[in-house]
């Protein structure tokens, strides 16, 4: 352990940022899933604490090999990433483990674990896009060698992963295209990009309403509709969140306390933020919010400080798409969005979600500790420099 621990690099704030949401996450898990373990635990509230323990110490152990690898392998990476990410969401799609009418999961045999496919093709795309945008930094205006191929890549991976879970790809999607934008892309070329996903837009609501029988077409109109309708009894959910949330107050009713997680479904994965505020106030949940902000600012910084552009642009991508999934889960749980199914990162209750979670943290400070050496060879040489050139100094003096 010792040896681990001297081990460890990169951003250290980054680091305690996520043992800070990982203590908040075994607490409010721990209070959350009582219903929970007497439904299908006997009673023993334990289970779910331990288990998810467990989960949390691995992703930690993931995130320390992903961040002990130097990042620029991570571009070749991407290339295997995407190459197995679009077979497995295609497989997905028609023969996954089906749950609410969407095929998110695959089940893995003998060992009887499922993942969402969506989970591993977030990553790999982000990276393949960020090195995509590296290696055409020369043509970044050229519509069919750098700007094709790219929007290429990503409508396939979020049209694959859109039937099954909508917010997720449109998170992915908006992502990729603020990495676009960061990446110089032509501007010309996302204007005409935005027009085309308006129009689509439009079309696509057009279609939910009046064809709600098609696939999942109805689950989308049906929440539209509710979260239009604020007195609609379909916003059960969002009521009981709300409730939760009023009733924390300022201070909260301290951890342990909530008596929404009785009512609200899901108050472990979905609508764990507003279990948290129940629990520890406005104050807590503000607290929450500034943790991701950090998380965000420091992620900004590395990308800043990045001795190349991949690893600016991975940085900012995989940073970026875990702060916007965080601002969307507690948008939801707040009332501002419609219900998505979007966890908390590294709060929420989960096993691959958080995994891959502490894989995208780990290659964010893979990029940073690369950043730290290569700023500590500059102050050497600068040392070195300074230390000759006093030494002349001396020289001609004498």
């Amino acid at each position: 352990m010792k040896s681990i621990a001297n081990n460890i690099r990169g951003d250290k704030v980054i680091w305690v940022v996520v043992v800070i949401l990982s203590i908040f996450s075994l607490l409010s898990v721990y209070s959350s899933t009582g219903t929970l373990a007497y439904k299908y635990q006997s009673g023993n509230t334990e289970y779910y604490f331990f288990k998810h323990f467990g989960i949390l110490v691995f992703g930690f152990f993931l995130m320390y090999l992903a961040h002990m690898v130097k990042y620029t392998y991570y571009s070749r990476i991407s290339q295997i990433g995407i190459i197995i990410a679009i077979p497995l969401l295609l497989f997905t799609l028609f023969t996954g483990t089906s749950l609410n009418e969407a095929s998110r999961w695959l089940t893995l045999p003998i060992v009887n674990l499922t993942f969402q496919t969506s989970d591993l093709a977030k990553i790999a795309l982000i990276m393949f896009v960020a090195r995509m945008l590296s290696k055409k930094q020369d043509q970044i205006n050229d519509f069919r060698n750098s700007f094709l191929p790219i929007i290429a890549t990503i409508s396939i991976v979020c049209l694959l992963i859109f039937p099954a879970n909508f917010s997720t790809s449109a998170i992915l999607f908006v992502t990729c295209v603020i990495l676009m934008f960061i990446g110089r892309i032509n501007i010309l070329h996302l204007l005409g990009l935005f027009a085309i996903m308006i129009v689509a837009s439009a079309l696509f609501l057009m279609l939910i309403f009046n064809f709600p029988e098609i696939g999942r077409f109805g689950t989308w109109k049906s929440r539209i509709e509710s979260f239009s309708n604020k007195d609609s009894d379909s916003n059960y959910q969002s009521d009981q969140a709300k409730i939760a949330i009023a009733s924390g107050e300022i201070f909260g009713k301290f951890p342990g306390n909530s008596t929404q997680r009785n009512f609200l479904p899901h108050p472990y994965s979905d609508f764990i933020y507003a279990i948290i505020v129940e629990e520890y106030g406005i104050i807590g949940g503000v607290f929450i919010l500034l943790l991701y902000l950090i998380l965000l600012y420091r992620g900004m910084r590395i990308a800043s400080r990045s001795p190349g552009t991949f690893g600016a642009f991975l940085t900012i991508g995989v940073c970026l798409i875990l702060v916007l999934q965080a601002i969307i889960n507690m948008s939801v749980a707040v009332g501002i969005l419609p219900v998505t199914g979007q966890p908390l990162p590294l709060v929420s209750m989960g096993g691959t979600s958080i995994w891959f979670t502490s894989i995208a943290i780990g290659i964010m400070l893979s990029v940073s500790a690369e950043v730290e050496i290569e700023e500590q060879m500059t102050e050497k040489k600068e040392d070195i420099s300074n230390s000759e050139n006093h030494s002349k100094a001396e020289s001609i003096i004498s």
